[in-house]
Formats: structure tokens, sequence, C-alpha cells
């Protein structure tokens, strides 16, 4: 009897060990699963194939406690559920919350802003391959692809018109398919009744607007200035007058840095030289700024024909009805300059 007694006595004694064990070992996880772990706020980014002991590198010294963290993400499998994103966490953010957030890819968007006069669809890739996870030849390869541009019923020179320059709250894994179809939403949005009903007063799809805002962008940065210019365009148009704007003829001769047009450059032979060419060219030089596009939606109405750079030199412009005066306004920008620079060679353009 006293022997079934005594062996009573060690089971209950095991029992209340194993017992205590389990306690403080849940105790343990719990402690650990709920620390908050975050000292100050950070993002981390995950790349596909990202493995575990890469995740702990890049996560030690941005945690207080890397153990801590490890030992809950070992309870919770978490080797075996990463996934690819962009995390942002809080000051005070506990490891179950990092924990849950890598394993379900609860990201945290970013704002995304596509500014300044976009040349091409080679800059524009190059800009999101920065700031993505897809890389710069990924975008250029969807982007150059036929099939995309007839996704978006659109051509490849009148592609870079479904991009408009905004501030976007977005994914930093979006692929570059999912990037563009969100930008033909952001599109679709843009071009309300109100701006389509202005296009359609202009006898202009918002491509020929796109195209058009454009040029008036390249023209000047001076925002005041970009209804009137726009209007200068608009009434050679109606004229049926070539437009013989020189940013199309850099855009032709695929050099956007040039300081001065020489009669050469007039000669080129492309479909974008408008000292040849009649009409609107093929499609955007550039993707041009919302305030562009609605500068020619909004066009300032006048009798201007000319313009050319003010003699002050300023960045602003001089405006003119007539030849006679814009020769007038040419010949005092030229005379301000030749102030400050060496005489310009006589097969250089007045």
């Amino acid at each position: 009897m006293k022997n079934k007694s005594r062996i009573l006595l060690y089971a209950s004694f095991a029992l209340g060990i194993l017992c205590t064990v389990a306690i403080l070992f849940f105790i343990d996880g719990y402690l650990a699963a709920y620390k908050k772990n975050v000292p100050e706020k950070f993002a981390l980014y995950i790349t596909p194939g990202m493995q575990y002991d890469s995740l702990i590198d890049t996560l030690t010294g941005k945690l207080k406690d890397i153990k801590s963290f490890k030992k809950a993400a070992g309870k919770e499998d978490l080797s075996g559920k990463i996934k690819p994103g962009r995390y942002l966490f809080n000051k005070g953010t506990s490891n179950k919350s990092i924990i849950r957030s890598i394993a379900k890819g609860w990201q945290t968007p970013f704002m995304l802003t596509l500014s300044g006069n976009i040349r091409s669809k080679e800059r524009l890739s190059g800009i999101l391959g920065k700031k993505m996870m897809y890389d710069s030849t990924d975008f250029i390869r969807y982007f150059n692809q036929s099939g995309t541009w007839e996704k978006y019923a659109l051509k490849e020179e009148t592609f870079i018109s479904l991009f408009i320059p905004d501030t976007y709250e977005i994914y930093w894994t979006a692929s570059p398919q999912e990037f563009t179809d969100r930008m033909k939403k952001e599109h679709n949005k843009f071009w309300n009744d109100e701006r389509l009903k202005k296009a359609e007063t202009l006898k202009m799809s918002p491509v020929e607007v796109s195209t058009l805002a454009s040029i008036v962008c390249e023209e000047s940065n001076y925002k005041p200035e970009l209804s009137t210019i726009a209007g200068v365009y608009i009434n050679r148009l109606k004229k049926g007058m070539k437009l013989d704007a020189d940013p199309t003829v850099k855009y032709a001769v695929k050099d956007p840095s040039l300081r001065r047009i020489l009669y050469k450059h007039l000669e080129a032979d492309s479909p974008y030289n408008t000292y040849k060419n009649a009409g609107l060219p093929p499609g955007p030089i550039t993707i041009p700024s919302v305030d562009g596009i609605d500068a020619v939606l909004n066009y300032k109405q006048h009798n201007y024909l000319y313009f050319c750079a003010n003699a002050n030199l300023d960045g602003t412009h001089k405006f003119a009805t007539n030849l006679t005066d814009h020769n007038k306004n040419a010949r005092a920008y030229q005379a301000a300059i030749s102030r400050r620079r060496p005489p310009i060679p006589p097969n250089r353009r007045n």
C-alpha cells in the first residue's frame, strides 16, 4: 500500500513538473510572440526567393531582440511561408504582427510619384525599375510588346499617352502588367466627361490632346504661359499652318539636349519633324504633365501665331501675331544671347 502511495506521489510530482514546464514554455512563447520588438519605424523589402537566413540577417539590427523574433518565427514555421513585398513596421510592432504580415503577404503600399516630362517609355521603365521590385528591363520588355499596345487600344507611337503623371498608392511588387492595368484605370478616371467634352470641342482625341500637350510642355517650364503657348499651336492648326515646333525636331533627331536648332536639323526626315510635316506628330514626344494637358484643353484664346524666348532671358516668351514682330523679338533674343556667349556661326538659325 505504501509503495502504491509512493508511486502515485511520484507520478503527481512528475505531472506537476510537466505542467509547470508546459506553462513556462507557453508563457515564454507567448512573451516572444507579443514582444514589442520594433524600436523605430522601418520598411522591410523581401524579394522573391529570399531565404529565412537572409531575412534574419536583414532584420538583425532593426529589431530590439532578434532572438525573441527567431523563437516566435520558429513556432509559426515562418521559414516556409515568406512572401515577397514591401512591409512597413511602426515603432512598437510585435513579433507576431511582423510574422503574420510576412507569412500572409500583408504588404504596405507606397506612394509612387511620376513627375516631369518623361521623354520615352525607356525612361519611364528606368524610373519604375529603381522604385519597384521588377527591373527596368522587365518593364520595357512589356511596354515594347505589340500585344501590350493593342490591349489598351493604342499604337507604339501613342502608348505613352496612357500614363498620367501623378502620385499613386501602389504595391512595390506590382508586375509590369499590373502596373499598366492600374495606369489604364487612372487614365480613364482622369479623362472624365468634362475633359472629354473639351477635347471634343477641339475636335481632338485624348491622344491628340496629349500629343500637343507634350510639345507645349517641352516649350516652357513656366506654368502661367502654357495655355498661351497651347493657343498659338491651336491657332496654327486651325489655319492649316505647320506647327514648326523645335521640340519635335529635337525628338526627330533623337537629341533632346540640343541648345540650337540648325538648318540641317530642320531637314530631318521624320514624321515627327513638324517643320516638314503638317499637323500633329504621330504621338506624344514626352509624357506630358497634367498642367500641360489642361493647358491645351483650356487654351487661351488670342490671335498669336508666333513666340520666341524673351530677350530678358528669364525663361518666359514674347508672343506675336505676325512674322514681322516675331522676327523683331527673335533678333532681340539673339542679341541678348550674343552678349552672353560667343557669336553664333552663320549656318545657325535666327
